[in-house]
């Protein structure tokens, strides 16, 4: 008896792990609804905004502008208000009348005998154009004096097809539009600012990776401000310029690499591993109307082609997360959250992942009055994750609260987290279940940058509040400028065990605060060693909030992985964003991956270190990706090449 009750009680105590369970996902919180939209229109989301009476105001690439009367309804009424314009990415509703950048001019639409469409076409102002396919106009964004500011992209070169240009004034610039209708330059430095926004006030806006561009990045934007750019530079010269900087101080600083080959070629940039780089806030440093952005988004990881900056004005109807801001990425098709502060002035926070899997590229984002998200989409010519070209999705909170990081906020030793719930003080006490690094991006004229300078950094201790919804985390290292990532895998929830639901976040460091550091006695400084997976770690079964609609682990493929075990390691490092199994869509298909008959080891390696000359058709190069974990690389490439026939 005594033996049969020994075995028991070994039964009885490893139960637990053979049930392993993985905590809740974004889909468990945030559902992605697709509301019903009448056969023939076509949804190239270009411009969104909730108005006044709860309808939806939506403009297309397309040229039209859509009404949707009772969006949330099961049968929402979609009535066509203008059409004809050329490329609308951006409304605003002032006055009873609705406001969209075109590409050439900011255009006042008015109903006036109250049938539902626009009777006036009215210009309110006109800028000049090349006639350059990239010369895309966003917004308008009101100002609170009931102005507009719109933004302008650069062009691209002839020969240098890759080399941003300002072939006309407002190209590269930021512009304001004032209540007489009078065009004002505010700031330049811009290259593709798709996201330009106003919060409390304040303008902002968003760019993506390009030259002169490492990544994506949030920026907020005060009148003669430069973020980085040069092409908008051709224009800081005139009268009413209020950018005090030249391109020949620029280019004092900066090789702009406009090489020629032996037969007077232009030679494309490429990124050059062994330099000595330099980066964008060594030019802040010599010229103080340079402006660092608040947030960098990681390209790959949170950023590919970044969109609209919108603030949670829902009070709590979207979530616990009232008075933060959410970015959108086009590329990705999701969406991060972003938390801000100011330190010595000026803004920086971090970047969160927040909800994927939306059916196309994610442009532009309204809240309805009952605290849910529209999200308008768009691929055409940009390329986008998702099986759909446009779109217009719902993302909807079902009320129950995730286990994420709260707020992150820079300390003179470190980062305090506050998290939405209380943390389990034994895994957030414990040194191993975090991890710091820190990297920053080149500012050269070649298409983004990689990671660079990378540093792991020393977790000195840690202090958990009492009620355990805060943690001080003290690092050895923390360098000003650089991006910080903050990973808190080994941290779980109090109340259920869960792990965060996003458990990276990535600090931009543009100043370090002043301040009392905690003392050595007031921190925990023990480690576990756990967190190091082995292969006989057992699978774990996904499991909801309300513990249903449990999913069985699958057992470990022996051979290459099938798709639907690796499309979540391609969705977790945004390799969707780009590529697709069948189909070309920034980047080439995996299938034909397939076909050029890399080993798997020489996919693993151009992971890590692509070849964009191997693929001269794709105009985007890819990135190196060295976020990718190692395990994650092997067994993807093992998938591609499974591909092959």
């Amino acid at each position: 008896m005594k033996i049969i009750a020994q075995i028991i009680l070994i039964i009885l105590a490893t139960f637990p792990v053979l049930k392993a369970q993985e905590s809740p996902k974004e889909e468990d919180f945030y559902k992605i609804i697709t509301p019903p939209i009448p056969e023939g229109i076509i949804l190239e989301i270009g411009g969104l905004i909730t108005m006044p009476n709860g309808s939806l105001a939506i403009s297309t690439r397309r040229g039209e502008v859509w009404i949707v009367d009772n969006p949330t309804s099961r049968a929402p009424y979609f009535r066509k208000f203008a059409t004809g314009l050329h490329e609308i990415l951006g409304l605003a509703y002032k006055d009873g009348a609705l406001y969209c950048a075109q590409r050439g001019e900011l255009t006042k639409l008015v109903d006036k005998n109250g049938d539902g469409k626009a009777d006036v076409y009215e210009t309110v102002y006109s800028w000049p154009l090349s006639g350059h396919y990239h010369e895309y106009s966003f917004g308008p964004k009101l100002a609170p004096d009931g102005s507009f500011f719109v933004s302008g992209n650069v062009a691209f070169g002839d020969e240098e097809w890759w080399r941003g240009e300002s072939r006309v004034p407002g190209r590269g610039w930021i512009f304001h539009i004032t209540n007489d209708g009078k065009y004002e330059p505010w700031a330049t430095g811009v290259r593709s600012p798709a996201g330009i926004s106003m919060l409390d006030g304040e303008l902002w806006y968003t760019d993506n990776q390009g030259d002169w561009m490492g990544t994506g990045g949030i920026f907020q934007v005060k009148k003669g401000d430069f973020m980085g750019h040069p092409a908008g530079l051709r224009w800081a010269g005139l009268p009413n310029s209020p950018v005090k900087l030249t391109e020949k101080q620029f280019f004092a600083e900066r090789d702009n690499r406009q090489n020629r080959d032996a037969q007077d070629r232009a030679i494309k940039p490429e990124n050059v591993i062994n330099e000595t780089p330099q980066y964008l806030y060594q030019l802040k440093e010599k010229y103080d109307m340079v402006r660092l952005p608040a947030v960098w988004l990681p390209y790959g990881v949170h950023g590919v082609s970044t969109s609209e900056l919108i603030k949670d004005n829902t009070a709590g109807n979207f979530g616990p997360f009232t008075g933060q801001v959410f970015v959108g990425d086009q590329g990705q098709s999701n969406i991060m959250r972003v938390v801000l502060e100011k330190v010595k002035g000026e803004y920086q926070g971090a970047s969160i992942g927040f909800r994927s899997g939306f059916q196309s590229g994610v442009l532009r984002m309204a809240f309805d009055k009952d605290g849910s998200m529209f999200v308008g989409e768009t691929n055409r010519g940009w390329g986008s994750a998702g099986d759909a070209n446009q779109g217009l999705q719902r993302l909807v909170w079902n009320g129950k609260m995730p286990f994420e990081m709260y707020t992150v906020k820079a300390k003179p030793d470190g980062f305090e987290i506050e998290f939405t719930m209380p943390v389990d003080k034994k895994s957030a006490e414990d040194l191993d279940s975090y991890k710091v690094s820190s990297y920053i991006y080149k500012h050269h004229p070649v298409y983004g940058s990689p990671p660079t300078n990378p540093e792991d950094l020393t977790i000195k201790g840690v202090k958990v509040s009492e009620d355990g919804k805060t943690v001080r985390i003290v690092v050895d290292g923390l360098r000003q400028y650089y991006v910080h990532k903050i990973s808190l895998e080994g941290v779980r929830a109090a109340s259920n065990s869960w792990s965060l639901v996003h458990a990276d976040a990535y600090y931009t460091l543009n100043n370090i605060p002043d301040g009392d550091k905690l003392k050595a006695s007031e921190l925990k400084t023990t480690r576990s060693g756990a967190g190091k997976a082995t292969e006989a770690t057992p699978a774990k079964e996904h499991v909801s909030p309300d513990g249903k609609g449990k999913t069985p682990a699958k057992a470990a493929a022996a051979k290459a992985p099938t798709w639907e075990e690796v499309k979540p390691l391609l969705a977790k490092n945004t390799c969707l964003a780009c590529h697709a199994a069948d189909k070309k869509v920034v980047g080439p298909s995996y299938q034909d991956v397939a076909k050029r008959k890399y080993t798997n080891e020489k996919i693993v390696d151009l992971i890590y270190n692509p070849k964009p000359e191997n693929w001269p058709d794709f105009a985007t190069p890819m990135a190196p990706m060295p976020q990718v974990p190692k395990a994650d690389a092997v067994k993807i490439a093992a998938w591609i090449n499974s591909l092959a026939k």
